[in-house]
């Protein structure tokens, strides 16, 4: 399996359990691994047989900045979901984290792998 990758994405939405979190947008950052096969995709060197970051980028920052969820694991189930079958994505790995929620590091976040390798 080949991995398509999108690193630092940064994007602004609403997310957090408290009142002062959610009167505010708060940059996260993504990390995406995608699974693919990007041997057809190259042997005809063409965009349609492999998976398009550009188009993935643009889905997952428009989910995320119209998303008002509480939890960052919310969030990270439902965007592996949505790419998954948007794109015919077989296997993820999202990393999703909030830089300077707190003090004490300088991000925190969560890591999901879903589906096959």
């Amino acid at each position: 399996m080949d991995i398509v990758f999108i690193r630092g994405l940064r994007v602004d939405t609403v997310i957090g359990i408290y009142d002062f979190e959610r009167a505010h947008h708060q940059t996260l950052v993504l990390d995406l691994e995608l699974g693919t096969d990007i041997r057809p995709a190259a042997a005809d060197d063409d965009i349609k047989l492999t998976l398009n970051y550009k188009a993935i980028t643009e889905g997952v920052e428009a989910f995320v900045k119209a998303s008002e969820f509480a939890l960052v694991e919310t969030l990270a189930q439902r965007c592996a979901e949505m790419i998954m079958t948007e794109f015919a994505v077989p296997w993820l790995r999202l990393t999703l984290s909030k830089p300077g929620a707190m003090r004490q590091a300088s991000e925190v976040g969560i890591v999901i792998e879903r589906g096959q390798r």
